[in-house]
């Protein structure tokens, strides 16, 4: 493919270094994503605004006033060393994940939970890079 003098000037977005998601009660969603495994970075359960270790970004959580009401916004991806473990963990700390691992036909394993503001999560690894499936 021929690239024209504007394609060599435009720039290229590189990664996701964070993503923000809302919260009415930031403790509750600190417990939440602490027990699944989240590393706080800034900020805490007394705090206004938290950030959680993902990786080399960030996943953080910002209080909205009660008013403020969201909708179903899309699903946040979090690739991990070993889903079926994960949700494991999950149940035995008492969380309750939308899907049972499953394997899928775009080639991962995954699960969905959501958190207590209703914020779509999925857990997966790509099949056949440590993937421990049982069924």
């Amino acid at each position: 493919m021929l690239r024209t003098a504007t394609d060599l000037e435009k720039p290229m977005i590189e990664s996701i270094n964070a993503i923000t998601l809302a919260t009415h009660d930031m403790e509750q969603a600190v417990r939440f994503y602490q027990t699944l495994g989240f590393d706080v970075a800034y900020g805490g359960a007394e705090d206004e605004f938290t950030s959680f270790r993902v990786g080399t970004g960030y996943l953080n959580l910002t209080t909205q006033p009660v008013d403020r009401q969201w909708s179903w916004w899309g699903r946040a991806i979090f690739h991990v060393t070993d889903v079926d473990a994960l949700y494991h963990h999950a149940i035995t700390e008492g969380l309750k994940p939308d899907t049972k691992p499953r394997d899928a036909e775009w080639g991962e394993r995954y699960f969905h939970i959501t958190d207590p503001d209703g914020h779509e999560l999925s857990f997966a690894r790509p099949l056949g890079t440590g993937h421990k499936h049982q069924p």
